[in-house]
């Protein structure tokens, strides 16, 4: 049996903290599932597909482990742990920058796992990409800075446009 993990997130945009998550989470399973979700609370930049389309970019250029994958999919609406179901994951993976984000995700956690027996894994940010999230990389973008050093070539390219 192969280890399938599930990596969510609105990834509006990937950022090279996300792209770092997914590649040391690649380390840990055989496949790992960039999932695109729609999230309710927020009015994304790009759409779905251009999403998938920057992130199956940036991954391309990610050197795997032998044997690993990196798939990209979407959710737009749904459980998630209905989407680990359907590819047969047993974990997801969450990328924690500071202890913030630890206290938002764990409630998620302990409820993806009572309603699919779904485990959470935890990946502390490298200290490097800790600082970076999608809102300020949008927000530097938008005033003209550059967001190069931030993200992938291709997320640069889609701001910058």
């Amino acid at each position: 049996m192969s280890a399938i993990a599930v990596y969510p997130g609105s990834f509006d945009p990937m950022t090279l903290g996300h792209l770092d998550i997914a590649a040391r989470a690649a380390k840990m399973f055989d496949e790992v599932h960039i999932l695109v979700v729609h999230n309710p609370g927020k009015e994304p930049r790009f759409s779905l597909e251009q999403r998938v389309a920057m992130i199956q970019d940036a991954v391309s250029g990610v050197k795997l482990p032998a044997g690993a994958q990196i798939l990209v999919s979407t959710l737009a609406s749904g459980l998630l742990v209905d989407y680990c179901r359907r590819v047969g994951a047993a974990a997801l993976v969450k990328g924690v920058r500071t202890n913030v984000d630890l206290d938002y995700e764990l409630p998620m956690a302990r409820v993806n796992r009572d309603l699919a027996d779904v485990e959470s894994i935890f990946i502390p940010a490298d200290p490097s990409f800790g600082h970076i999230s999608s809102s300020l990389v949008k927000q530097v973008a938008d005033l003209g800075g550059d967001v190069s050093k931030y993200v992938p070539a291709s997320v640069a390219r889609a701001l910058k446009n």
